[in-house]
């Protein structure tokens, strides 16, 4: 028997179910937690390499700002355009589709000598960046009702992890070999992902057949149909905004006085976002206990704080890292508790729902990144900083007027896979 056979074959048995009536393994969720996080990672590796590239192609930080726009507004493109084919085609199909893809063009972006060639294929990077978001609702799917939020939490911490270590990862590989090595690295680390996705997914059900119009037109009239879904993109627009308003510029504030960081301790600065992956969870718990509205103050107003912290701490170390914890943690607290929301409002449609919150939430972030490069330019960190806490003051406020009806779990079948590979 070959070396990938047993492979393949061994890979299979471990992602078994536990036992018969469990409709997701462990070991699955772990598999699909590690790929989302190896792919959204795309996004990020950027942040800490802004001030190099700023000196590599002698651009102002305002215009090398600009790839954390693009990129952004890329992966809106393909949350809007791509993520709801994940209900009219196999999920495993799509998924493995887009991992390949991410892989040559993550490869292709390495080698550019250009600025604004740079810009045409970030934009397009941030287009095949949208894998994680296929997989994602496919383990609600496959989670048990009572268990979801628990099962998100889980996939989340995956890509939680992915933005935590991109940035850390990043700085470590452009201090050793370049800004270009990162890219070759993920390039590296997506082809492994693809190969392993073919080989664990689950195959699905035939679906319903709909046209591709229908569909996606189909995936905007969910924002008009359902008020919740309207409530909690909103949101999602807002603290994607605030992430991108503290990573955008830190990398700049990192390189000058007092601190004078190199790429690789500017890099280090994103594991301060552990506080995220462990909020994950106490996020999956309140959802699982129906407390969303209690988790979505609470979440906000840490946001808000963490702003009041970094105003303070721009030139004290301590203080500064303390502000970095506590936005990751309220954002990331946040986007848990919303994803629990939305995934109960349309369970035959969850990947379109997904669309309708990404999309909002990185336009956000894209106008986060926008504003936070312009404003710095023009205003430096401390206006960076007022920008940021205008932003989490929008969620607060209507976190504190508005509470959600708390309701029973959604009984739904539990969903099970076909053993046909799609």
């Amino acid at each position: 028997m070959s070396a990938g056979k047993v492979g393949r074959n061994f890979l299979r048995r471990l992602t078994v179910r536990d036992h018969p009536n469990a409709p997701l393994s462990k070991t699955l969720t772990l598999l699909m937690a590690i790929a989302i996080g190896s792919i959204v990672a795309n996004l990020y590796y950027l942040q800490p390499l802004l001030h190099q590239i700023t000196k590599d192609f002698h651009v102002s930080a305002g215009r090398a700002s600009l790839l954390m726009t693009v990129i952004q507004v890329g992966y809106a493109l393909g949350l809007a355009f791509l993520v709801p084919l994940g209900d009219l085609i196999a999920r495993r199909k799509l998924a493995v589709g887009i991992f390949a893809l991410s892989t040559v063009m993550m490869a292709l972006a390495a080698t550019i000598h250009s600025f604004n060639v740079l810009v045409v294929f970030t934009l397009v990077l941030g287009l095949t960046t949208v894998g994680g978001q296929v997989l994602i609702p496919f383990a609600a799917d496959l989670a048990a009702p009572e268990e979801r939020g628990r099962v998100i939490a889980r996939v989340m911490t995956g890509l939680l992890l992915g933005i935590l270590l991109s940035r850390t990862v990043s700085g470590l590989v452009a201090q050793w070999a370049g800004w270009r090595a990162v890219y070759w690295v993920a390039a590296g680390l997506l082809a492994v992902m693809t190969v392993m996705l073919y080989v664990v997914l689950p195959g699905e059900a035939k679906r319903p057949h709909q046209s591709y119009a229908s569909l996606v037109s189909g995936t905007f009239s969910l924002f008009g149909e359902l008020a919740v879904l309207r409530k909690r993109a909103y949101y999602g627009f807002l603290i994607f905004a605030c992430n991108n308003v503290l990573w955008t510029p830190l990398s700049y504030v990192l390189a000058a006085q007092p601190y004078h960081y190199s790429n690789a301790v500017i890099g280090l600065f994103g594991l301060f976002g552990v506080a995220g992956v462990l909020t994950a969870n106490l996020a999956g718990h309140f959802a699982d206990r129906q407390r969303t509205s209690l988790a979505t103050i609470g979440f906000s107003l840490a946001l808000l704080a963490s702003f009041a912290l970094l105003g303070v701490g721009r030139s004290t170390f301590m203080v500064l890292a303390l502000g970095i914890v506590v936005l990751d943690a309220g954002m990331q607290g946040m986007q848990i508790t919303n994803q629990s929301v939305i995934y109960s409002l349309r369970p035959e449609a969850r990947s379109r729902v997904n669309s309708v919150y990404m999309v909002s939430a990185f336009l956000g972030a894209s106008l986060g990144s926008y504003l936070a490069g312009n404003v710095y330019d023009h205003f430096g960190w401390r206006g960076d900083c007022w920008l940021g806490g205008a932003l989490a003051a929008a969620v607060v406020v209507p976190a504190l007027l508005s509470r959600e009806r708390r309701t029973a779990p959604t009984k739904e079948p539990v969903p099970t896979s076909s053993g046909e590979r799609a």
